[in-house]
Parts: structure tokens; C-alpha cells; sequence
């Protein structure tokens, strides 16, 4: 069943991408007379392009070195270009026919040089955007909250994607700014690794180690760590300061901290019935859960959770994706949203995944202070 998703997701992912690229290929050659006598060339130069993102995802994971890591982030920047440039393709071809119901000529090279060449300069904003790290500010109120713990920081730190394209002077970056803020609690809600199991991952987490926080540094395992494997995270997280939880729940001084692992590839979880095992742990204190995806929101506010702390959709990443994970989940994609005593904050997280671009959203560190929740 799972082959089966696998040769569904490819197939499909190819379709996309081939098809943009001749979506591209005949928009070029219709809107350009100079493409129009350069069939051949254009033909194989958006063949190799076509290609590249899937190539250099497969040399990278056989050996990832400055080279090969050159080549994904330019592979990913052309994927992303691409998005823009589709947009970009359906735009000219609305304006095309707009201006053709009106009998108005139209400069149709014109129109097209320009949204080209907005959709490169929105593509270079967004690979810039990727890398510039936000301090995110929220309050959350949690019932019955120890005096210990009110007015106290937890940062959030999710879906940093250490590998291929984030390195550990990029951590370190992280870690610089999260400490400038003294938080007395740092949770990290997943996808701290990319997926990629042939780099050095304790070089590459080092810099966890410097994270200062009164209460210490939580972990727990989103998807891209299923894909890394478990064992090897957490041989590497166990070199470090990190505490990772694997569901189970932590006490610190009253304020009950739930972990829940994201369920492994292959394999089934009835994550609500894992966390009803949990419950007499927690049930009736205030609590934070950790749960890489914002999911089962009804579940766990019937269960007596109070802040839930997500990342996972990465805000869709670049436009128009944010309608998707809108969608997919049911509004709770992004933000703060409040449930009577229930709470769930979802990050837009750190990293990225592919293309290294953000033209919707930002990268953040979400620093969320709790106060004592009165009625």
C-alpha cells in the first residue's frame, strides 16, 4: 500500500512538472519569436530542467558535498522560479483574452517581459525571505497555571530541515537569536533534520548545545525524521542537551509537557489513543502537547489539552500552496486558535523543503509567553 502511494506521489509529481514545462515551452514559443527558431534548443534546455530537481535530490542523498549541495539549491531555485512562472504564464493568457474580447491590440511580448520578469524578482525576494530569521511574539493563557510559570517564555522552534541546505552556521544563527530572547522553556516541534542520512549529523547539531533556557530544550520527531530513522536521531539528539520525548510526559514544576512521536513510516498510530494511555499523567494539570502536525484538534481538546504546539505546513511555503495546506487543514494551517481552555499554535517553521523559498511566509521563532488563564 505504501509502494503503491509512493508510485502514486512520483507519477504525479512528474505530471506537475512536465507539464509546467510545456506550459512554459509552448507560451515561450507563442509569445517570443525568437524561441520560435530555437525549437530545438528550448526543447532541451527545459528538458534538463525538467529533470534536474529529482537528479540532484538523488545525488545529493548518494553523496552530499559543496558540489551536489550546489546543485539542489539551484535545482530547487528553478522549481520554485517555475511556480512564479506559471502564475506568471495563466496571467498573460487571462490578459491575452481579456484584451482579445475587447478587439484591443496588445503588445503581448510586452506584457510577458514583465511578468517574467516580476516572477524572477519574486523568486530572488523569496530565496532571500528563506534565510531571514523573525522573532514571532504571542500570549497564550493555560488554566490554573503554576505562579512559576506565569509570565515565562517558551520558545518554538520547528521544521528547521538541517541538511541538504541549512547547516550548522545557519543553527547557530538560530540558536543566537533564540538565546537573545532568555527563554525559560525551548521546544522543538519536529523536522529538525531534512532526511538526508549520509551527513554529519553531530557536527551538524552542535550548536544545540549552546541553547540556554531555564527549563531546557524538548524534542519530538516529525515525518523528515521517519525518513532519516529514528534510531539515528536519537543517537545523535542523546550527544547533546536536547531531551527528546517519545510519548510520554514530562513534569516541570507543575507545567505538564506531553511529547508525542509522529507516527513512523510504514507503520499505523492511533495517536489519540496513545495520548488517552498518557492522560492520568496529565489530565486536570495545566499542559503543553507537542505534535509535529496540527491535526486532531477535537481529539485533544476533549482530552483536556491546553496549548498544542504544531509546525508541519510551512504556511504552504510559497504562493499559492497556502491554499492547499488551508484546506488540507482545515484553517488550523497557520496562527493561534483558541477552543474554550484548548489552545493550538501552528508555526510556519524555520526551514524549507525543496525550493529554497518563502514567498508567503516567513521563517520564525516563535516566542509565546503564558499567563494564568481567569474566567
Amino acid at each position: 500500500m505504501v509502494f503503491l502511494q509512493i508510485i502514486l506521489f512520483l507519477s504525479l509529481f512528474i505530471l506537475i512538472i512536465f507539464g509546467s514545462h510545456y506550459l512554459l515551452y509552448s507560451s515561450l514559443i507563442k509569445f517570443f519569436p525568437f524561441f520560435e527558431s530555437h525549437k530545438n534548443g528550448l526543447i532541451i534546455t527545459l528538458f534538463i530542467l525538467a529533470i534536474s530537481f529529482i537528479l540532484t535530490s538523488i545525488l545529493v542523498h548518494m553523496r552530499e558535498d559543496f558540489f551536489t549541495r550546489i546543485g539542489y539549491f539551484l535545482s530547487g531555485f528553478w522549481l520554485g522560479f517555475l511556480t512564479n512562472l506559471t502564475i506568471a504564464i495563466v496571467l498573460i493568457w487571462i490578459i491575452r483574452w481579456l484584451f482579445q474580447l475587447a478587439s484591443i491590440n496588445l503588445n503581448i511580448q510586452f506584457i510577458a517581459s514583465i511578468l517574467f520578469g516580476l516572477a524572477f524578482l519574486v523568486s530572488i525576494y523569496g530565496s532571500w525571505n528563506a534565510f531571514q530569521l523573525r522573532i514571532k511574539t504571542v500570549t497564550v493563557a493555560i488554566p490554573n497555571l503554576p505562579a512559576d510559570w506565569q509570565e515565562k517564555k517558551v520558545v518554538q522552534l520547528s521544521d528547521i530541515h538541517l541538511g541538504m541546505t541549512y547547516h550548522q552556521n545557519f543553527l547557530s544563527q538560530i540558536v543566537a537569536k533564540t538565546n537573545s530572547v532568555q527563554p525559560d522553556l525551548v521546544v522543538i516541534t519536529g523536522d529538525l533534520f531534512d532526511g538526508t542520512d549520509n551527513t554529519d549529523l553531530g557536527s551538524l547539531t552542535a550548536p544545540l548545545n549552546n541553547l540556554k533556557s531555564r527549563r531546557g530544550t524538548y524534542f519530538i520527531n516529525g515525518n523528515h525524521e521517519t525518513y532519516l530513522g529514528l534510531d539515528k536521531v536519537n543517537e545523535t539528539l542523546g550527544k547533546t542537551s536536547v531531551k527528546v520525548l517519545n510519548d510520554e510526559v514530562f513534569d516541570l514544576s507543575g507545567l505538564k509537557l506531553i511529547g508525542l512521536s509522529y507516527p513512523e513510516r510504514d507503520l499505523k498510530k492511533d495517536v489519540l489513543a496513545t495520548l488517552q494511555n498518557l492522560k492520568p499523567q496529565f489530565f486536570g494539570s495545566p499542559n503543553i502537547l507537542l505534535y509535529h502536525s496540527p491535526t486532531n484538534i477535537t481529539g485533544f481538546a476533549e482530552n483536556g489539552i491546553n496549548l498544542q504546539l504544531s509546525g508541519h505546513t510551512h504556511l504552504g511555503q510559497m504562493f499559492p500552496f497556502n491554499f492547499i495546506t488551508k484546506l488540507i487543514y482545515h484553517g488550523y494551517d497557520y496562527g493561534l486558535h483558541s477552543i474554550g481552555n484548548y489552545t493550538l499554535y501552528t508555526s510556519s517553521g524555520i526551514g524549507t523543503w525543496g525550493p529554497a523559498m518563502r514567498t508567503n511566509s516567513t521563517p520564525e521563532i516563535v516566542v509565546i509567553t503564558l499567563k494564568n488563564k481567569t474566567d
